[in-house]
């Protein structure tokens, strides 16, 4: 008989609604208090309010500058300047974004280690300074592939104007690493250009030095002074005066003429070569001396009108609701063990 009373003595979770019901002052009473503090504690006084402001941007197809706007010959293949840039093009927009070089420049120009509020004798300065920025800076891909910069600042003005330099860095850090890269072919392609150029005039000056010796065109000028000699030979024998002067002329074609055609032939084939240099040459200037645009800025960033954190709203509901799941799992814990003792006493 005591174990039945025991046993109906104990919680039943099938009465819930009345058991809270039972409770429903100490329950109200104490989430109502939770939600007075969270609506003071979540004042601007204990949290500033921080205003939001995005950039949305999406990458540009174009690597090359040269290849976008100039033709492009031979093999080559054009970009088209205005094409949109694919998820490739998009994830490397993130991992310039996420640079040190574009978070120094930004922290370095709104003096961010003062405007967080972050004492300068900490040793653990930095790392607090980069926590604050991760958690006010973000950057993230869309699934239409463009790139969100969003900002969060208690000043509305300062968000705006840090997003804003942020997509301007982003395309200034872009180009620099792409200059930097062509620099170096720059220096490639003028090397092996003006190297060929000083072999080519080397070669003209020594078909100069040919040319003075009386061969310009050894094919034509030999089947020309063969023919010549022949009919010279039948008017006035082999020993006439215009065959051995024409016999002269084939020695000195005879000697100089392999020098000819090499040199003559060779220079043409490097001078195709100079063509093609010259023009990777003239791309490589280009992108040394030229930038566009990496990106498409979709929509600026302006001074936002409405703070985005906190939610005062979002804070009080969220605090009440615990309380009161809270006070409630403490009046059953609390009630079932005083039940159990007073039974036991039984």
């Amino acid at each position: 008989m005591s174990e039945l009373r025991k046993e109906d003595a104990y919680f039943d979770s099938s009465n819930v609604v009345m058991y809270i019901y039972g409770w429903r002052k100490q329950l109200l009473g104490i989430s109502i208090a939770a939600g007075i503090l969270a609506i003071i504690f979540s004042a601007p006084y204990f949290i500033p309010p921080k205003f939001k402001a995005e950039v949305v941007v999406f990458p540009a197809m174009t690597t090359s500058v040269s290849k976008a706007v100039l033709p492009q010959s031979f093999s080559s293949r054009g970009q088209d300047v205005l094409e949109f840039g694919s998820e490739q093009e998009a994830e490397n927009l993130l991992q310039i974004l996420n640079s040190d070089d574009i978070r120094t420049k930004i922290i370095e120009k709104y003096d961010l280690m003062k405007h967080y509020d972050i004492d300068h004798d900490s040793p653990f300065k930095y790392t607090k300074l980069f926590e604050a920025y991760d958690g006010n800076v973000t950057f993230k891909r869309t699934e239409y592939m463009s790139v969100v910069i969003s900002v969060l600042d208690t000043d509305p003005d300062t968000a705006a104007m840090i997003a804003n330099d942020i997509s301007y860095l982003l395309n200034e850090v872009k180009n620099r690493i792409q200059k930097d890269r062509a620099f170096m072919g720059l220096k490639i392609v003028e090397s092996e250009y003006f190297t060929l150029k000083n072999e080519v005039d080397s070669m003209e000056q020594e078909l100069t030095k040919l040319r003075e010796r009386g061969i310009h065109d050894y094919e034509s000028q030999s089947e020309v002074f063969s023919e010549q000699l022949a009919v010279a030979i039948v008017k006035g024998g082999e020993n006439s005066t215009a065959a051995k002067e024409i016999q002269l002329r084939l020695d000195t074609l005879a000697k100089y003429g392999g020098s000819y055609v090499a040199l003559r032939d060779e220079s043409r084939l490097l001078k195709d070569e100079i063509v093609k240099l010259k023009t990777r040459y003239d791309q490589a200037k280009v992108d040394v001396n030229e930038s566009l645009p990496v990106t498409f800025t979709v929509n600026s960033a302006f001074p936002a009108e409405k703070k985005t954190y906190p939610k005062r709203s979002l804070i009080v509901l969220m605090a009440m609701v615990s309380a009161f799941l809270f006070t409630l799992v403490t009046i059953i814990i609390i009630d079932t063990i005083r039940r159990t003792k007073s039974l036991e006493n039984v």
